[in-house]
């Protein structure tokens, strides 16, 4: 396993990171320990999470692989905070001191650990001045209960805003963003990545496989039983007619070049300028076994040549979606 500088910071990182989402959900509780240690083993040492998922079981689980032995010192262990943790409290979700120092306690408690390495907001929230949520996550660094802090899903302006903010009020600042990236959304090209690296800041991109499409399961006419498009409604529009045709395309020059299509499109989104460490997600440790062949995987001129011209360059599907299907059309 290789490693990299993680932004500014000199932390290392494996040029893989395990995302847990799966662990303590699609993935029980077993399967999913031996999977990290699995996972471990191989060399990776950042790991990621968040408390939403599954409602805290994901970090339940990856708490408690992590605490046989000395495995929780080995690990770059990063999670999240913002979205909703109960149905029936208005002040269960958000970016406001309130809720954060209310939610680090709980992610402590369930990843039986004293501090987080890395505490990300999970989205943007306008509504709420960054400074309160940076005064805040300051004092969690100042605490000891926190290392870093990053960001997830923000828009290249709201990044440097927060670099503004951290500069003018003495705050620590965002090291990181954890943004969505693949070769059928390719948007974070236009602003996103320049930005970050202008400014040294880290990049750990999620859903290479654009939530599955691009594992070479699917086609214009077939969609297998137990993948995940077929068990519940497609996030991001991702699955419309003309992501499909391109898909079929891709795993066609896949096959050519006799390469399995996961390990192509996670290992493309590692060679683009900029990235830190695409976050692998798998259900099964075959999927798993399947990623980890990614990091020997090499993308050549002609394999960027290609991929430019079946997904170009800052494009989004999901723009075609809207293109094609009209102004109703569901798109983000």
């Amino acid at each position: 396993m290789k490693y990299s500088a993680f932004g500014r910071t000199g932390v290392q990182v494996s040029r893989l990171c395990l995302g847990c989402m799966n662990f303590g959900d699609d993935t029980n509780e077993p399967n999913s320990i031996t999977m990290i240690h699995a996972a471990m083993d191989a060399g990776i040492n950042f790991l990621d999470t968040a408390n939403v998922y599954s409602r805290g079981a994901s970090e339940e689980v990856t708490g408690k692989a992590l605490a046989d032995g000395n495995r929780r010192e080995r690990v770059f262990l990063a999670t999240k905070f913002y979205n909703k943790m109960a149905d029936d409290d208005p002040n269960a979700w958000g970016g406001h001191r309130f809720h954060i120092i209310r939610e680090v306690e709980n992610s402590l408690r369930r990843l039986r650990t004293d501090h987080i390495d890395l505490y990300q907001m999970h989205r943007p929230q306008p509504t709420i001045p960054i400074d309160e949520t940076l005064r805040a996550l300051d004092d969690l660094i100042r605490s000891g209960k926190v290392r870093y802090i990053g960001t997830s899903t923000f828009g290249a302006w709201q990044i440097v805003e927060s670099l503004w903010a951290s500069k003018e009020y003495g705050l620590n600042r965002f090291v990181c963003e954890q943004m969505p990236y693949n070769l059928l959304d390719r948007r974070v090209e236009r602003e996103l990545l320049p930005m970050c690296r202008t400014y040294g800041v880290a990049t750990i991109p999620w859903a290479p496989l654009a939530g599955g499409l691009l594992s070479g399961k699917y086609g214009t006419k077939e969609r297998p039983a137990d993948a995940r498009y077929a068990l519940r409604s497609a996030p991001f529009a991702r699955d419309n007619e003309v992501a499909l045709q391109k898909v079929e395309q891709f795993t066609q020059y896949c096959n050519e070049r006799g390469v399995a299509p996961a390990q192509f499109a996670t290992a493309w989104v590692l060679a683009q300028e900029g990235v830190t460490a695409p976050i692998i997600g798998p259900r099964t440790m075959e999927q798993l076994t399947d990623y980890l062949a990614t990091e020997s995987l090499t993308i050549t001129a002609e394999d960027r040549q290609q991929m430019d011209t079946l997904f170009p360059p800052g494009t989004n599907v999901s723009e075609y979606y809207r293109a094609d299907f009209g102004p109703n059309a569901r798109w983000v």
